[in-house]
C-alpha cells in the first residue's frame, strides 16, 4: 500500500518540473537573438485537419463497418500518435487490452465501456460526446456504440500501439469470410 503515496510524489515532482520549464519558456526573453535557428528539417511540421480531410481506412479490429484516420504520427511505430475511430451504431469491440496507455476522447455520439475479460453490460459505463478516459497499459476492457448514429473516438498516446483480444476468437482479422 505504500506504492500509491510514493507513486504521487513522483508525478507531483514530475509535474512540477514541467510546469517550471513551461513557465520559463514562457515567460522569459531568448537568450541571445543572434544564435542561428535549428536546420529547418529539425522542426517538426504542423498538422492541421478539418473534418472532410481526414483518410478513413477500414479498421478489421473494430469490426464490421469500423473505419480508422490517424492524424498525427504513426501508431504502429514508437513515438507519439493520435487516431480517430469511427463505428456504426451498435458497433462492439469485444474484450481487448493495449501495451500501453490508451488515452480516449469520445468526439462524436455515446460509448459505452467497461472493464474485464467478458463483455458484461451491466458494469459499463454511459460516456457521451466530450468524454475522457484513460485506460492503463493491459488493462482489459471493452466497448460499444449506442444505437442512435455513429461513434467518433480520438485515441492518442505513445506506440507502438496494439490491439490484443483477451479470447483470439473475437478478434474480427480472425474470421474469415467477413472483412
Amino acid at each position: 500500500m505504500q506504492r500509491w503515496p510514493s507513486r504521487l510524489l513522483v508525478i507531483a515532482a514530475v509535474a512540477g518540473v514541467a510546469g517550471c520549464a513551461t513557465w520559463t519558456r514562457w515567460t522569459h526573453k531568448a537568450e541571445s537573438a543572434g544564435k542561428p535557428a535549428p536546420p529547418a528539417e529539425a522542426a517538426q511540421a504542423h498538422v492541421m485537419l478539418v473534418p472532410g480531410a481526414l483518410k478513413w481506412q477500414p479498421f478489421p479490429p473494430g469490426g464490421p463497418g469500423a473505419k480508422l484516420a490517424v492524424l498525427s504520427g504513426d501508431p504502429e511505430k514508437s513515438g507519439p500518435f493520435v487516431i480517430r475511430i469511427r463505428q456504426p451504431a451498435g458497433g462492439k469491440t469485444p474484450p481487448h487490452w493495449h501495451p500501453v496507455d490508451e488515452h480516449v476522447t469520445v468526439v462524436k455520439g455515446t460509448m459505452f465501456l467497461g472493464m474485464g475479460e467478458k463483455l458484461r453490460k451491466r458494469g459499463a459505463r454511459e460516456f457521451p460526446a466530450g468524454s475522457y478516459l484513460m485506460l492503463p497499459a493491459k488493462a482489459p476492457h471493452f466497448a460499444w456504440v449506442g444505437r442512435k448514429g455513429e461513434g467518433i473516438v480520438q485515441v492518442h498516446g505513445t506506440g507502438p500501439f496494439k490491439i490484443v483480444f483477451v479470447n483470439p476468437a473475437d478478434d474480427p482479422r480472425n474470421k474469415t469470410g467477413k472483412r
